[in-house]
């Protein structure tokens, strides 16, 4: 039987739950992860422009933006065994209200606001983990 393998996702504390990151990066010990890379910084719009490019066609895209320029984020690049669903677990809902009523112990419920200042970001899925990464972090996927 082969062994789980360890890998990597993306996770960001939104300038909403920034005030909130040390208990916001103890929980995510608490739960396993491995934090590979961290750091502190407001990001510009243009690179949240190119992060969330995605989005971009979206009605809600430069309020995103403008939300995630709007003050400091916490950058952690994670680790641990599926990564990204686990991260994505832990965080709970996209929209903090519904986590608050459906998922009560997830970080967006706990320490998000609404559906778009929701505390934390993770990424949806492998692909888009190595993606994000390589623009915070690019020496990692060297």
């Amino acid at each position: 039987m082969a062994t789980p393998e360890v890998t990597m996702t993306l996770a960001l504390i939104k300038p909403d739950a920034y005030p909130k990151r040390a208990e916001i990066i103890e929980e995510i010990k608490a739960n396993g992860f491995t934090i590979v890379k961290m750091r502190e910084e407001k990001c510009t719009p243009d690179l949240l422009k190119v992060f969330y490019k995605e989005h971009e066609e979206k009605h809600f895209f430069n309020d995103l933006v403008n939300f995630m320029a709007s003050g400091p984020i916490v950058i952690l690049a994670l680790s641990k065994v599926n990564a990204v669903p686990e991260w994505r677990k832990l965080i709970g809902p996209t929209n903090s209200l519904v986590a608050k009523e459906k998922n009560p112990e997830t970080l967006r419920a706990k320490y998000g606001t609404d559906g778009q200042c929701n505390a934390c970001h993770g990424s949806a899925n492998d692909d888009d983990a190595k993606r994000e990464l390589g623009i915070f972090f690019p020496e990692l996927s060297a």
